[in-house]
């Protein structure tokens, strides 16, 4: 399902904007963790708001205007004609980097947001992690480790049936069978630095947004620990 040829390859991550609610801030700030930008199809339109030129701009252009488009270069617009997937997918899929720093991904419509939920879990491979309004979401990794302060609210949402083990936690999580239907786990908080394993590729990671950096530096580190493409 993730044999895709790369539209784009980055040593760095790779900032991915869409067409969803997001500011002119909220894209400075992830250029600043992810200098590279790529849009996903109506994305375009706040990349160059912002006096950014994409490297790409790939979807299926039906929600990119002409005059947006006629402003990027023929050589970067990436159009894929199948409705089978979103603009999300096909611009995550294509992108080789070790991680996609998303923004206009979160808010407004719950089922383009649940899509793009869907995306995660679906391409577990595909590190990314989506900045929200208060918030940033990730697909839990098989372990990570951050600097957590005690009071911070770290929630956790399957999609799928997991299970998994924590430190740090003010509810530890070992031993629970976690599935939509049966147990979730928001609302959790931190005693502290928190380190959180998964046994599937199945739990989204929901934490305060002034934590993004520490997100985007825990799953960029050298010993950094990710699905590998197989669990797709």
């Amino acid at each position: 399902m993730s044999e895709f040829e790369p539209i784009v390859h980055s040593s760095d991550p790779v900032t991915l904007v869409g067409g969803g609610q997001a500011t002119r801030s909220d894209l400075q700030k992830a250029l600043t963790l992810a200098p590279l930008c790529v849009a996903a199809d109506g994305g375009a339109a706040l990349v160059l708001q912002a006096d950014v030129m994409p490297a790409a701009v790939i979807g299926d252009f039906d929600s990119i205007s002409d005059n947006v488009l006629c402003q990027i270069p023929e050589m970067r617009r990436h159009r894929i004609a199948e409705q089978d997937s979103t603009d999300f997918e096909k611009a995550l899929t294509r992108i080789a980097a070790p991680l996609v720093v998303g923004v206009g991904f979160l808010g407004g419509r719950i089922d383009h947001q649940l899509a793009v939920l869907h995306t995660l879990a679906a391409f577990p491979s595909r590190a990314c992690v989506l900045i929200g309004e208060s918030e940033v979401v990730c697909l839990a990794p098989p372990e990570i480790n951050l600097p957590t302060q005690a009071g911070d609210v770290v929630s956790l949402f399957p999609l799928a049936g997991v299970t998994g083990r924590s430190e740090g936690l003010n509810w530890p999580i070992e031993g629970l069978k976690f599935a939509p239907n049966i147990q979730i786990g928001t609302s959790n908080q931190a005693n502290g630095p928190i380190d959180i394993q998964m046994d599937g590729p199945s739990m989204l990671l929901i934490l305060p947004r002034r934590l993004l950096s520490e997100l985007v530096a825990a799953l960029c580190a050298p010993d950094a620990v990710q699905w590998p493409v197989h669990a797709e």
